[in-house]
């Protein structure tokens, strides 16, 4: 169910169809940081057609299928952060945990120097970003959806994830799921 709270650190951040951004229309949000000088956050249902192996080269054999580089958001596009699954609970240095076994990835790491604690790895360009209040003005205006993560969702199939997201909160939140593309067809 959606928490209609304050989003934090490892919860998703589910689009609306009233937001009409190009950039987040339809998108699943794992938050990384929220505070009072604001939020970052990574879109996890956006990959590009650009390959890990292109953008990354070491990455690859690490990567989650599908192994393609996404679209974390329109911030810093020119940057790459990554979420990876541990193996352990223990995972080595250079994994900050966020949602049970995925985590945050220090990509200044060799990945042979990570292939033993981390299973897989999803690599993003750019971030989503909101300076202070932003985000909780897109929420106050019903933009977003609150809801807990599930670790299979940063790391598992993009497809149809904003779908499966609204699905499983189960009420009034999972007729979203169903929403036309164009509300005028409705």
């Amino acid at each position: 169910m959606p928490t209609n709270g304050v989003p934090t650190k490892g919860m998703l951040l589910v689009a609306t169809p009233p937001l009409v951004d190009p950039n987040f229309d339809r998108t699943v949000v794992l938050v990384l940081e929220h505070g009072e000088s604001g939020a970052i956050g990574l879109v996890l249902n956006r990959p590009s057609e650009t390959p890990v192996a292109a953008a990354l080269p070491g990455w690859e054999d690490l990567a989650a299928e599908p192994a393609w580089v996404f679209a974390g958001g329109p911030v810093s596009t020119d940057s790459a952060i990554a979420l990876g699954s541990a193996r352990h609970a223990d995972a080595g240095g250079g994994w900050e945990p966020l949602v049970g076994y995925v985590g945050t990835i220090d990509l200044h790491r060799d990945p042979d120097d990570v292939v033993h604690d981390i299973a897989a790895v999803r690599i993003f360009a750019g971030y989503s970003g909101w300076g202070p209040g932003q985000l909780e003005d897109e929420l106050s205006a019903n933009a977003w959806l609150v809801v807990p993560a599930w670790p299979q969702d940063a790391l598992g199939d993009p497809d149809d994830l904003w779908r499966r997201v609204l699905l499983r909160q189960g009420g009034r939140v999972a007729w979203l799921a169903n929403a036309p593309f164009d509300p005028s067809m409705n």
